[in-house]
């Protein structure tokens, strides 16, 4: 009895924490659907892969979501144009550089500057390397929908502009954010519930002491921390004050690891991957930020510790 409860508190923490980072999600996907041209986009974006995916790792300052209400946005904004490999890195950053993360990150870490830098630095890195290579891998948009696909890959082709729509009354634009914005929730939500459920799951049949005592030299330790961020499923507002706590157990290389990965891939957000892009893709995309996030933290236990 007292398991099923703690599992239940677990699970409900881990859903209620989520959802209103969910709706700001959805809201801005139900913006940018309405409002947000295609002719814009293709007028904004980089042309060169590069530029365009720093272009992308930099934009997530901008977007307030956490990854519960990253990938609708993401999503929305490569059926408006935006190119893979911009789209991932502003996906991979979005919930670790944006100013509430950061400043939360900043308190945690007992108003530690370094910290904040390791994290952003480490976040833009490893999101970058990983746009470029699935950019490369896969020159064709993943996405579920076929439709989708056919219209982002005709609106990113050089010299498009569609002409732009007749303007409709504002009152029913507003609509449309609501009704967009309705549509994804309920679409994301059903992947919120399931993946709350499994990490909640994970956390209280498998206890953290048995993987805690695993991290006996720097490579197992990052793993360990890697394994804690996807299983723990936390969002990124609060990660940071649990990643503190293990200060006295861990190098600030697995910690940032902890930082980094968990903003990026966890349960939750797999299964939200899963439910927007192609199952060979999400597994292509995990796999590139697993690596690049342990290697990264390998060089972080370096180079500060």
């Amino acid at each position: 009895m007292k398991t099923l409860l703690q599992l239940n508190t677990i699970f409900l923490s881990m859903v209620m924490e989520a959802i209103p980072f969910i709706l700001v999600g959805v809201l801005i996907s139900g913006l940018i659907q309405t409002f947000v041209t295609e002719r814009w986009i293709a007028r904004l974006m980089p042309r060169n892969r590069i530029v365009s995916s720093l272009f992308g790792c930099g934009i997530g300052v901008f977007f307030p979501s956490c990854e519960c209400g990253i990938v609708p946005i993401t999503k929305r904004l490569m059926n408006k144009g935006v190119p893979l490999n911009a789209g991932i890195a502003f996906m991979l950053t979005g919930p670790v550089i944006n100013p509430i993360v950061l400043f939360s990150t900043y308190v945690a870490f007992g108003n530690d500057w370094n910290v904040v830098a390791i994290r952003a630095g480490m976040a833009v890195a490893v999101a970058f390397l990983v746009s470029v290579i699935v950019g490369f891998l896969f020159p064709d948009l993943p996405l579920r929908q076929p439709k989708a696909q056919l219209e982002a890959a005709a609106a990113i082709e050089p010299g498009y502009m569609p002409e732009p729509a007749a303007r409709r009354p504002v009152g029913t634009q507003i609509a449309d954010v609501f009704r967009h914005a309705i549509d994804e929730f309920f679409s994301v939500g059903k992947y919120l519930v399931f993946g709350a459920f499994i990490a909640a799951s994970m956390q209280t049949f498998i206890p953290t002491s048995s993987l805690l005592h695993l991290g006996n030299n720097e490579i197992t330790a990052s793993l360990v921390m890697l394994g804690l961020a996807f299983t723990m499923s936390l969002c990124s507002e609060a990660d940071a004050f649990i990643a503190s706590s293990f200060r006295s157990t861990f190098s600030m290389g697995a910690l940032s690891a902890f930082l980094v990965y968990g903003p990026m891939i966890d349960i939750k957000n797999t299964l939200m991957l899963m439910a927007a892009f192609k199952g060979k893709f999400v597994a292509v995309l995990i796999a590139l930020v697993t690596v690049f996030t342990l290697i990264g933290s390998l060089i972080v236990g370096r180079l500060v510790g």
